[in-house]
């Protein structure tokens, strides 16, 4: 009898979620260790069978940077609110990369895991958590090689702001990965029974691109028709922040800063739900 009891004393207990708001939040946490884990595998496997490795971190956006010096700075003539251009499109690049890469990566992480989560239990939502940490290790390589560029600049003579603002990077980077993964949870939701989607997602953020501030500051866009379109996306308010902390200059208002919020926190939350309901049967459709 004893022996009956100590084999039915369970140290985990998996029972189906009874309601949509049933989202077992401190569950994710306990398995936080999982979570450094999938954020490890991730980075290593990426670049496992490359020749350069996490040096296309590196190449990535400084290739990027001078297509955009070429195309917006020489041929368009696009100014940049007086930053330095190189400085100017650098800036908008990583922090763009950051939310592309958390979209994109965390919209096929349930598709592209399917073994693993038909064979094994632990909280689905570690999957695209850990994918939202991974990719901070990108933006910090990233964000490393702007500084040394802002570095070298001030040797050159180019006035570089360093104050207050600094500390509202972290806030910034916040927001983009809470957008990043709202959306990319809503998405894998939806792939797992529409499979083409992720093929619209390439082109969306493509266009994404070009209508969010990345290569000209929103004072281009004065008077122009379609400056409402770009304005309603919550990521250029973000952007333009980040430039604005980074360089002290730029268009920022806090209406458009508590708009971006607003949208982060209402796609996280819908994201959240609408996988927390198509999880029940996700392994029948996945």
């Amino acid at each position: 009898m004893a022996e009956r009891e100590s084999a039915e004393n369970w140290t985990e207990i998996i029972s189906p979620k009874t309601h949509l708001l049933d989202l077992r939040l401190r569950e994710v946490w306990r398995y936080r260790d999982l979570v450094m884990l999938f954020v490890q595998r991730d980075f290593v496997a990426q670049y496992k069978q490359t020749i350069l490795g996490p040096l296309w971190h590196i190449i990535q956006p400084l290739l990027t940077t001078l297509i955009f010096l070429f195309l917006f700075g020489n041929v368009a003539k696009i100014g940049t609110d007086g930053i330095n251009p190189i400085l100017f499109y650098m800036a908008g690049i990583t922090i763009w990369n950051y939310f592309s890469g958390c979209l994109i990566s965390t919209s096929n992480t349930f598709v592209s895991n399917a073994g693993m989560l038909g064979k094994v239990y632990f909280p689905r939502l570690v999957l695209p958590i850990s994918v939202a940490i991974s990719n901070i290790i990108r933006f910090g390589i990233q964000f490393g090689l702007l500084l040394i560029f802002m570095v070298a600049y001030l040797f050159k003579g180019v006035a570089i702001h360093v104050g207050f603002s600094w500390l509202y990077i972290p806030l910034l980077i916040a927001e983009m990965a809470g957008i990043g993964l709202g959306l990319g949870i809503i998405i894998s939701s939806l792939t797992t029974r529409y499979r083409d989607l992720s093929i619209l997602l390439t082109f969306a953020v493509q266009l994404g691109m070009y209508i969010t501030p990345i290569a000209y500051p929103i004072s281009f866009l004065n008077g122009k028709s379609y400056e409402w379109v770009i304005k309603i996306n919550p990521l250029t308010s973000i952007v333009e922040s980040f430039r604005y902390c980074l360089f002290g200059k730029g268009t920022v208002s806090l209406s458009s800063i508590g708009y971006s919020t607003v949208f982060m926190i209402t796609v996280l939350i819908v994201g959240v739900l609408i996988f927390n309901k198509v999880e029940k049967d996700f392994m029948d459709t996945v």
